[in-house]
């Protein structure tokens, strides 16, 4: 892969301690995963993965570590966002440039407004897997489970899972991960994706890590365990547990604090600063109801974690012309809430975690330019669930950099 190399430090395979430990992991009950209809060629794909080269270097990862220890400590802000869905067809420069463009314009606002450094995180060069609310689809198909998966057309063909399309995946994340590094900003963006596909995830694992773990994926800088497979039980978290790599945990309504507390003594076990991040995703009606008690009993077990606030998972719904939407407002009420808890507790809300994309898009409600639910099918291109726009992004940092300030200014006895 341009760009990159191999990793220092010794394979999996010839560490037989850790190659049995993640062989355990990945054994648990594991939500989300397609059915392949040929086992074996799985199997092989899964081989052949495991020769391939790194998405990205040690060396930005463990950047990224000591980037993530200063937002833990509420001495910088974590900036992340892209596509929902990553796909084949829309992995070209002009859209990457396009992305990468937006998530820079967002952290120059959100820095210059509050002051605070910004840690930026592309989703993207792996966000290619999707977990889905049900197998199959209105018409009886397998779900489209994202393209490292399945294709979307509404065919059978399209949709029986296919092993081979994730080295269609690891090959079009490197050239995501060249254009980045093309356009000089590898060291200020790093990329991550949701830990989802197992078969992928466990591809390219090197030992001799940084820090007290020694395992480490080369597939992305950060990683996140999803609200949909963030069973304590499961193989997604058993899995996280092992690796080096920052991970981020997903968490909706339904979590209670001392399930949170559980996540973060499995995923931060040695409470090093900025090694997980919890991501709520409460919906603008929740947040302040569920949020407080989880970071009071979090932040009393002295483990440093960083707060990021999804605004957009948790604020989803369907139009009434049938688009899956989310209106800015409602986007905005759950930042709201999410700074108002932290700013009434003492602690540094730390983030944002968006869908946006740098294109003219008419996937959310709202906004300067009042996107209507009659606006939608003009422009709805997106794989999955709906994206904010270039503009709308751009309003989203302002708000962001305002609240963050507001913090900023009560936690230090500022006016």
């Amino acid at each position: 892969m341009t760009g990159s190399r191999r990793w220092r430090g010794t394979s999996l395979e010839a560490d037989h301690s850790l190659a049995g430990e993640v062989a355990a992991a990945l054994a648990k009950p594991a939500a989300q995963q397609p059915l392949w209809p040929d086992p074996v060629r799985a199997a092989e794909v899964v081989g052949l993965l495991h020769g391939a080269e790194p998405i990205v270097t040690p060396e930005e990862t463990a950047r990224l570590s000591g980037r993530l220890a200063a937002v833990a400590r509420g001495d910088a802000f974590l900036l992340q966002g892209g596509d929902c869905a990553e796909t084949f067809a829309d992995n070209t420069e002009p859209h990457l440039r396009a992305n990468l463009r937006v998530l820079g314009r967002m952290a120059a606002v959100i820095a210059g407004e509050s002051g605070l450094p910004v840690v930026t995180i592309a989703r993207m060069a792996g966000q290619y897997a999707k977990p889905r609310s049900k197998p199959l689809d209105a018409l009886g198909l397998p779900a489209y489970r994202g393209d490292i998966v399945n294709s979307p057309e509404s065919t059978l063909v399209a949709r029986t899972p296919d092993p081979d399309r994730m080295l269609r995946a690891h090959a079009h994340a490197a050239d995501a991960m060249a254009v980045i590094r093309r356009a000089g900003t590898a060291e200020e963006i790093y990329v991550g994706h949701e830990l989802l596909l197992l078969d992928y995830e466990q591809s390219v694992l090197f030992v001799d890590g940084y820090g007290p773990r020694r395992l480490a994926s080369g597939l992305a800088h950060f990683l996140w365990v999803g609200e949909r497979t963030r069973q304590l039980d499961g193989a997604h978290i058993a899995f996280a547990r092992l690796l080096a790599n920052p991970i981020g945990l997903k968490i909706g309504p339904t979590v209670t604090p001392e399930q949170a507390v559980e996540y973060v003594e499995r995923l931060d076990p040695h409470g090093t600063p900025g090694q997980l991040t919890l991501v709520s995703r409460m919906g603008y009606q929740r947040v302040r109801e569920v949020l407080p008690t989880i970071v009071e009993k979090v932040t009393a077990s002295g483990h440093e974690v960083i707060w990021q606030c999804d605004p957009v998972h948790g604020n989803t719904r369907i139009s009434g012309n049938g688009h899956k939407t989310r209106h800015v407002a409602h986007i905005v009420d759950e930042l709201r809430g999410f700074f108002e808890v932290h700013r009434r507790l003492g602690t540094h809300p730390g983030g944002i975690h968006v869908e946006v994309t740098g294109e003219d898009v008419t996937e959310c409600l709202g906004g300067a330019a009042g996107i209507t639910e009659s606006d939608l099918p003009a422009r709805y291109r997106t794989a999955c669930d709906p994206r904010l726009n270039a503009d709308q992004s751009i309003e989203l940092s302002f708000t962001v950099a305002e609240l963050l300030r507001g913090s900023w200014n009560r936690r230090w006895g500022r006016t």
